[in-house]
């Protein structure tokens, strides 16, 4: 039974395995969407670049984990927007930057960092202080600029590990009633001054730059150093893990689809070539596609990678290449069955050339099968590349989830009850190729005459 494109959406709204399909790669195509548009390109070049992922937590739980915890983890807060103040009395300028934060956690932060970028002339003195829930105004640090008769710029990072910042913040130890001196710097400025317990509430931190001939602060960063972060957490290299996920999707999708259509094209045309030309054609023809049809194509794959390349794109070739056989031999055997037809046999004696007949008249009857086939084909593309990355024999450079797999495993994190880097990846290779599945086993009941029956 011969379907047009009209007669196979038609049978195929009545399936609900199939729309159920269409859903899920509808939602998958979307996030591809949001994901090539509102992610920067950079953000996915840098994914192994582990100098882009410095102001990230290492190994950080997603934040939304805190609504199942009975203790809620500090998250990771990286602020870079600030209210800027200005001001100047007789020589001396003034050029603040205030960052505020709520604190609402039952652990103290694991230390915070400010960096930043000054503009500058002369010998400016740069200070922090803190402005507690609790009223108490704490002085973090208080340093000079190394002074500069023109207009310098000054870039530094200031830990709360250093030793200065401790000594100034032990200055306040009568105002706590226990004692301060074993606690670090971090814990002293988060803790209430009652009990060694974390402060909850409003923290207003003011960075000052004094100066006589003027001065600005700019790039001002401050990172409150916290073990929750973000939609899916962090990795051992310090990545958002969210970023990695979505842009395996429109990844994974790139490299299914491109396996599947160029492998479903090449098998239909290089099958229905063979089974009409038939003879010693035919014959030869199937001798060479039953060679690469008992190759075994995942050791094969693994010494392409190794010896080759392991690019993505010559990955998507050597997919391919062992990718065709399976629809070369079920076109072939239609193929068989068409040509016998009436309106080949008429196009035959009309004096039309194999190839006009071929691709006029034999393959369009075959692209029912040939949909079927493609999304059919498509998970077995993602999951092999899915596993040869996670062999390590995937592009570096591409933020796949087989990588991402290959990663988790290669720092522990099963061992580690790290769930959130191992469990998204795997749940979404599967619900992608749960999709296809739903959409091919939906086409093929279609097509196939068999299970029509």
């Amino acid at each position: 039974m011969s379907f047009t494109t009209q007669d196979l959406w038609r049978e195929f709204r009545s399936s609900r395995m199939g729309m159920a399909g269409i859903i899920i790669l509808g939602a998958l195509i979307l996030t591809s969407l949001v994901t090539i548009l509102a992610i920067p390109l950079e953000t996915f070049q840098e994914w192994s670049n582990p100098n882009s992922w410095l102001h990230y937590p290492k190994t950080a739980i997603p934040g939304w984990a805190n609504l199942f915890l009975p203790e809620a983890i500090p998250e990771h807060m990286i602020l870079e927007d600030s209210i800027v103040y200005t001001d100047s009395t007789g020589d001396v300028t003034l050029y603040s930057d205030i960052f505020a934060i709520n604190y609402e956690y039952d652990d103290f932060p694991g230390g915070f960092i400010y960096e930043y970028t000054s503009s500058y002339s002369g010998a400016p003195l740069l200070t922090m202080s803190v402005a507690r829930p609790d009223g108490a105004i704490l002085d973090i640090f208080s340093m000079p600029l190394p002074p500069s008769d023109s207009e310098t710029t000054h870039t530094e990072k200031i830990f709360s590990t250093d030793l200065s910042i401790y000594k100034n913040l032990l200055l306040y130890a009568d105002e706590f009633d226990y004692a301060i001196e074993d606690l670090s710097s971090e814990s002293i400025i988060f803790s209430d001054r009652t009990s060694y317990e974390p402060l909850d509430g409003r923290y207003v931190f003011t960075i000052n730059l004094y100066g006589n001939q003027g001065g600005t602060i700019n790039d001002s960063i401050l990172i409150v150093d916290g073990k929750a972060f973000g939609v899916m957490g962090t990795d051992e290299l310090r990545r958002d893990l969210v970023v990695g996920l979505l842009w395996g999707t429109p990844l994974a999708l790139f490299i299914g689809l491109a396996v599947a259509i160029g492998s479903v094209a090449a098998g239909l045309i290089y099958g229905v070539y063979s089974g009409y030309k038939g003879n010693l054609t035919d014959e030869s023809l199937m001798r060479f596609n039953d060679v690469v049809y008992a190759l075994p194509a995942l050791p094969f794959l693994i010494i392409l990678a190794v010896t080759i390349s392991n690019s993505i794109f010559v990955m998507i070739g050597f997919l391919m290449i062992f990718g065709w056989v399976g629809i070369a031999k079920v076109s072939r055997s239609m193929a068989l069955q068409i040509k016998t037809r009436g309106y080949v046999e008429a196009a035959q004696m009309m004096g039309q050339s194999n190839m006009v007949i071929i691709f006029r008249h034999i393959i369009p009857q075959l692209l029912p099968y040939a949909f079927a086939s493609i999304a059919i084909s498509v998970p077995a593309a993602i999951t092999t590349e899915a596993g040869l990355s996670f062999l390590g024999l995937g592009d570096p450079s591409f933020p796949t989830w087989g990588h991402i797999l290959y990663d988790a495993n290669t720092y522990g994190a099963a061992a580690r009850g790290m769930w959130w880097w191992i469990v998204p990846p795997g749940m979404m290779i599967a619900l992608t190729g749960l999709a296809f599945v739903f959409i091919g086993n939906a086409l093929d009941a279609i097509v196939n005459p068999r299970l029509r029956r």
